[in-house]
């Protein structure tokens, strides 16, 4: 009888394991890969990841690492993703939006190995949509600036980093950080009021669509991808969806406009993202009910 071979997994980098969405893609890569996390802030333990705690602005802390893990591939979703807190701590929210992903790109280069990086649908204004990918980036806040330059230089020292931009995005959360619908869900279930704008349109997906898109680039592409739902909706109609959904009809949801909330960044009225070009590699958009009946629950 022969004996059974076992081929050894691939080694998968993912930045920001303990995010949001580093986090989900850990889950839907781990059965395929072997998944190697980094973490700062928030240390935190995934079933199958070897999670390594680095600060990925010190370069010479990420070459090291580069060193020792030798990766296959690398997926860079770390960020400071929150546009008002890049608003007001410009110096600090560069140092891992630009610098080190710019230094993640060039340690691929080096490396030799596909780089994914998670940009965001924040790089427009919002006020030309639907954006393909050949759309101008035209960002109105520090967080958009600061991935739109992320883009430029890392394609710059690597053209064959695949650039995905990614929409708003909920899903289950990770130990360390939710999406924005858990607050939501919280809230309607408390009876608290949520005020939801009317006039802020977005292309959202669940954090699971947005892994496999993130996978299918790893694996199909290099250049840029936009990685959208396949439904235009405003936060307030989203959160009439899931109140509908969770038959919470006592929720108070209260329809607002943009000018009527003070916030450090500005933000843009429509970000959706045509996303037919991911489509026609093989990216699934579930629809948006089907997505939310997963996590509504």
């Amino acid at each position: 009888m022969k004996e059974k071979i076992t081929i050894p997994k691939k080694r998968l980098l993912v930045t920001g394991a303990s995010g949001f969405l580093g986090w989900n893609l850990c889950q839907e890569a781990k059965d395929k890969w072997d998944i190697y996390g980094t973490v700062y802030s928030h240390p935190i333990e995934i079933e199958q990841v070897k999670i390594i705690r680095i600060d990925l602005t010190d370069y010479d802390s990420l070459k090291k690492m580069f060193h020792e893990v030798r990766p296959d591939a690398v997926i860079h979703t770390a960020a400071a993703s929150n546009p008002n807190y890049c608003q007001t701590h410009r110096t600090e929210s560069e140092k891992i939006n630009l610098d080190a992903s710019i230094y993640t790109a060039g340690l691929c280069a080096d490396h030799k190995i596909p780089c994914v990086f998670t940009s965001t649908d924040s790089v427009f204004n919002g006020l030309t949509p639907p954006y393909k990918e050949d759309a101008p980036v035209s960002p109105i806040n520090i967080y958009g600036e600061q991935k739109a330059c992320a883009e430029e230089g890392m394609l710059k020292r690597y053209p064959k980093t695949a650039v995905c931009r990614m929409p708003l995005m909920f899903g289950l959360p990770s130990p360390a950080s939710a999406s924005f619908i858990q607050p939501m869900i919280k809230a309607m279930r408390e009876g608290g009021e949520l005020k939801l704008f009317t006039d802020e349109y977005r292309t959202p997906v669940s954090g699971k669509t947005a892994s496999q898109g993130l996978l299918l680039a790893l694996e199909k592409l290099s250049g840029i991808l936009h990685l959208g739902g396949r439904e235009r909706i405003s936060r307030y109609d989203f959160g009439k969806l899931v109140q509908n959904l969770l038959g919470l009809q006592n929720a108070v949801l209260t329809p607002c406009m943009q000018k009527d909330v003070a916030m450090p960044a500005s933000r843009p009225p429509d970000l959706s993202l045509d996303s037919s070009k991911a489509v026609s590699l093989g990216y699934k958009q579930p629809t948006l009910a089907d997505e939310l009946k997963v996590f509504v629950g």
